[in-house]
C-alpha cells in the first residue's frame, strides 16, 4: 500500500528494481567524476590550470547533490 492509500499497478517492482540500478549507476558515476576531476587538478596545478579543475569539480559536486537529492526524493514516494 502506498503511503496516500492508493495500490500499486501490477508490475510496480520491476519500476523499482530499474529506478534502483540507476540510481547505483549515478552514484558510481558520481564518484568516478569527482576522481577524475581530482586527479585532473593534481595533473593540471604545475600548468597553472587549478582554477579550471576546480570548477569541473564543482560541477561534478553539484550533480552529485542533484541525483542524491533525487534519491531521496524517489525513496521517499516509494516508501522505503
Amino acid at each position: 500500500m502506498l503511503p496516500l492509500g492508493g495500490e500499486r499497478p501490477p508490475g510496480a517492482e520491476k519500476l523499482d528494481l530499474v529506478i534502483d540500478w540507476v540510481r547505483w549507476i549515478a552514484f558510481t558515476i558520481c564518484v568516478l567524476g569527482i576522481l577524475i576531476a581530482g586527479a585532473m587538478m593534481a595533473v593540471g596545478q604545475r600548468r597553472g590550470e587549478g582554477g579550471e579543475h576546480a570548477a569541473r569539480l564543482g560541477w561534478v559536486l553539484a550533480a552529485c547533490i542533484v541525483i542524491g537529492s533525487a534519491s531521496l526524493l524517489v525513496g521517499a514516494l516509494q516508501g522505503n
